[in-house]
């Protein structure tokens, strides 16, 4: 019976983890960053366009926006290649990565996250199975 219940919530973890899915903005060529509203927002391709990318180019008529999903590799490989060009000035290039939900929109105030609305990290699942396991260990031990 402990056997069972292991599997299952073992189960139950492997399923969560493996479809991951990021929320981007994804625009051409906007300007004043007006791209960052919830038409603009996309789901990215599960277990592929793992990032979101924001690209800011500076032109003779203003800062424009690019916006858009992007695999780990290909984002991480243009935005450093284009480091040498992001300068701030006129005919700049920036290329920014990042793996949250939204995160190429405006930059916002972090929320406080509240007691009662506990929710799980990527980062949380190792240790919540390495308890998992632990509590098996404990169901299986005789009992003296």
């Amino acid at each position: 019976m402990c056997l069972l219940v292991f599997a299952t919530l073992f189960g139950v973890l492997l399923e969560a983890g493996d479809a991951l899915q990021i929320q981007c903005y994804q625009c051409e060529e906007m300007k004043h960053n007006d791209c960052s509203t919830p038409e603009y927002i996309v789901n990215c391709t599960v277990n592929v366009q793992d990032m979101c990318q924001k690209e800011v180019l500076v032109k003779p008529d203003g800062v424009h926006y690019r916006k858009s999903c992007a695999s780990s590799g290909a984002c991480l490989i243009a935005s450093s290649g284009y480091q040498q060009f992001c300068t701030g000035k006129l005919n700049s290039v920036c290329i920014s990565c990042c793996n949250t939900p939204l995160c190429n929109g405006p930059k916002r105030k972090r929320p406080v996250p509240s007691a009662a609305t506990p929710t799980m990290r990527v980062t949380d699942r190792p240790l919540l199975l390495l308890l998992l396991m632990f509590l098996s260990t404990l169901m299986l031990l005789p009992l003296t």
